[in-house]
């Protein structure tokens, strides 16, 4: 099946129950096609800005500068902890289940002096026991990558966005200047397809390593329960599982970008869909696994 088949067959299908899709873009091998229903501008990505975050972490552990098991006490020193909280780590920030009952998403105002400091100063319910989806978490997680690189956009640089040609992106901030990383990552269709394709080819990038193709496989391997039904119930590093046999990204008003590694492909969307955004993840899945 050719890229331009499951392309005509995912335009005809957004067309019909008119969503609000921005730009596509399938990749399935080597052979791309590519739609848009708007001018190809940067727009947030909302959460599909956390696969970029997993990303980040699996290069610097990569790197050496912290593990999944690096407790949150140990990376920011300098904060109040609240009970329990020392034995939080960068993978219970990463699967949401940190247990601090703290729900911040990007959209809204950060009312305090520190976001990180916020958070961290709450109690724990049990690292590891709870899933509170919080695009707070994933602003921790990055604080603790950048108390050992500085900036952590710039420190990604060199190693993702200029190999795979995505030139100066921005990246929304808190008060104090960090990325949020949860949220607020504004790229192209087409660059966050880039994204896609080292996620398909577990860590590559036309051949050159980017990150370990096991920490690609983590992420959506070490599911966690979430509580919720149907797409929603698992939840891996950054990844949700589903439709389907594949996995997904997954950012607010419909930004996805849904992996089929048996299929070798990759179908990445940026919309702005209010009430019915799953359903643009929901066609490309049945737009590639439809009889030709």
């Amino acid at each position: 099946m050719t890229a331009g088949v499951v392309l005509d067959r995912l335009v005809r299908a957004v067309d019909a129950e008119r969503l609000g899709a921005y730009g596509v873009h399938v990749l399935i091998g080597d052979d791309e096609a590519e739609h848009r229903w708007r001018s190809d501008d940067r727009v947030n990505v909302y959460s599909a800005s956390k696969g970029v975050s997993a990303l980040a972490a699996g290069i610097a552990i990569d790197a050496g500068l912290l593990t999944l098991d690096s407790a949150v006490g140990e990376s920011l020193p300098g904060l109040r902890l609240g009970d329990g909280v020392p034995e939080v780590t960068l993978r219970h920030l990463l699967t949401m289940t940190s247990g601090i009952d703290f729900a911040w998403f990007g959209h809204e105002e950060v009312p305090w002096p520190d976001l990180a400091q916020e958070m961290l100063g709450r109690p724990t319910r049990g690292p590891g026991e709870v899933f509170q989806y919080s695009d707070a978490s994933t602003y921790v997680a990055l604080r603790m990558i950048g108390a050992a690189v500085g900036d952590v956009r710039d420190w990604l640089m060199p190693r993702l966005f200029d190999p795979l040609g995505i030139h100066n992106p921005q990246w929304h901030r808190c008060p104090q200047g960090w990325i949020v990383g949860g949220t607020g990552l504004e790229l192209r269709t087409e660059e966050l397809a880039r994204i896609g394709r080292v996620l398909r080819d577990r860590g590559l990038w036309h051949g050159d390593r980017i990150v370990d193709a096991g920490w690609v496989d983590r992420m959506h391997s070490d599911w966690v329960t979430t509580g919720w039904d149907g797409d929603l119930a698992r939840y891996g590093i950054a990844a949700w599982g589903g439709p389907g046999d594949g996995w997904r990204l997954d950012g607010l008003y419909g930004q996805y970008v849904y992996v089929d590694r048996a299929r070798d492909a990759v179908v990445t969307i940026t919309a702005h869909e209010e009430t019915r955004d799953h359903r643009l993840v929901e066609l490309a899945a049945e737009a590639l696994t439809a009889p030709e």
